[in-house]
């Protein structure tokens, strides 16, 4: 699959110009065979001034194969042990930037850590970087964000987006499938994420393209549909297509937030995962962030769908949630009370129900071998209120459950 990268700066009905950085993608089975003609297309320096960044297992899926078609290229291997997107990440990487010589090209052969390494990296030296997938596990891949662990403190911090994106479908499918199922779940997410963009459009006038949400839904629905070909024979045609489904959701969704400018399109779920990886209410854990998405998007779907069905009840009175009062870049209750007009309660109302139910989302997640209750990532079932109380947004915008915290229902304790 060639994608037409053109396709997504026509003309669009939203008023906007969107901009794309990224030049080429290229998803197919082999796609990797066709790796060096890709790259001659933009870039004219030498090999030797090319760096693949990859770790001790990607190297392995991927790097090597890099390696014999680009000979004399630069090498920096990482630790995949307890390897992260971190100071002491970046700063490996970087010391082998610089024993290298003059680099002018980074290639990042590996999944979302060397992605966002290489990235943060790419922007650093002002130089070009070519994205190599070596799994179907994060949208992250054609973002600008590269999200990095700085002095402790998990951060979205600016980066480039990739020039080129070569995603071989033989190499995503011989993956771990616990990485397949992260990146399942990341597109699972679409639905809040999709929800709570509609709905702070509707309620704040936040800017929307409804033009980016089809294109996202039309992707989620395939993947759903084809989500059980993803555990077959790694060489049978439709394992491979069902990957390639896959690959493309989570590649569109990293173009629309550059589309957008924004991560709007793709943050659903995130922000209970981030409270925990933060170990605000609970003691420090070890699973993958899309463990913890899959279980923030079972909270969310829940306290979403009950205030769906009591919104018809009416709103009580509203209520200062001095708890929170001043969580999220300073906002204070009184200003996000200003912003949400509560009398757009019944279209919200409307909005929510497009959300698929409890059942229906558990046999998703079932489907995909992923985690459902909080348990099943080691975390106690009383925080759950807690982790709903504190899931504030500490982006400067609304999310419905945001919103949630300040009004009571009529008949809620």
């Amino acid at each position: 699959m060639q994608i037409d990268i053109n396709s997504f700066r026509r003309p669009c009905n939203c008023g906007r110009t969107h901009e794309i950085f990224v030049k080429d993608i290229l998803i197919e089975e082999n796609a990797l065979k066709r790796l060096p003609e890709k790259v001659r297309s933009i870039f004219d320096g030498r090999n030797t001034e090319i760096a693949v960044i990859c770790d001790t297992n990607t190297y392995q899926a991927a790097g090597k194969t890099v390696e014999k078609l680009l000979p004399g290229c630069e090498l920096i291997i990482l630790p995949a042990n307890d390897l992260r997107a971190d100071n002491c990440g970046i700063t490996l990487a970087r010391k082998g930037l610089l024993s290298s010589g003059r680099i002018k090209l980074i290639i990042a052969a590996g999944a979302g850590t060397i992605h966002d390494i290489s990235r943060y990296l790419a922007m650093e030296f002002r130089i070009p970087f070519v994205s190599v997938p070596t799994a179907a596990s994060t949208d992250s891949y054609a973002s600008v964000i590269s999200i990095l662990t700085m002095n402790g403190s998990k951060k979205n911090i600016p980066g480039d987006s990739p020039v080129l994106i070569i995603a071989d479908t033989l190499i995503l499918a011989k993956a771990p499938y616990r990485l397949t199922a992260s990146g399942i779940t990341k597109i699972l997410r679409k639905y809040t994420a999709l929800t709570d963009w509609e709905i702070s459009h509707m309620v704040t006038g936040e800017y929307i393209c409804q033009r980016i949400c089809e294109m996202e839904m039309s992707a989620l629905k395939e993947v759903c549909l084809y989500s059980n070909d993803l555990k077959g024979n790694t060489r049978d045609k439709n394992t491979l297509r069902a990957y390639e489904k896959l690959i493309y959701a989570l590649l569109l969704s990293g173009i629309a937030m550059q589309m957008v400018g924004s991560i709007s399109s793709a943050s659903g779920g995130d922000d209970a995962a981030h409270l925990w990886e933060k170990e605000a209410v609970n003691e420090l854990f070890e699973t993958y962030h899309g463990e913890k998405i899959s279980i923030g998007l079972m909270v969310a779907v829940h306290t979403c769908h009950k205030l769906k069905n009591t919104v018809k009840n009416g709103i009580n009175k509203v209520m200062p949630n001095r708890e929170i009062e001043s969580m999220g870049k300073g906002r204070t209750y009184e200003e996000v009370v200003k912003e949400n007009a509560l009398d757009s309660l019944p279209a919200i109302s409307g909005i929510l129900g497009k959300l698929p139910t409890e059942s229906d989302l558990r046999k998703l997640l079932t489907a995909a071998g992923y985690k459902r209750e909080i348990r099943d990532i080691k975390l106690e079932e009383r925080l759950v209120p807690l982790t709903k109380r504190l899931d504030f947004d500490t982006r400067n915008r609304l999310i419905f459950l945001k919103f949630t915290k300040f009004f009571k229902l009529k008949n809620e304790a």
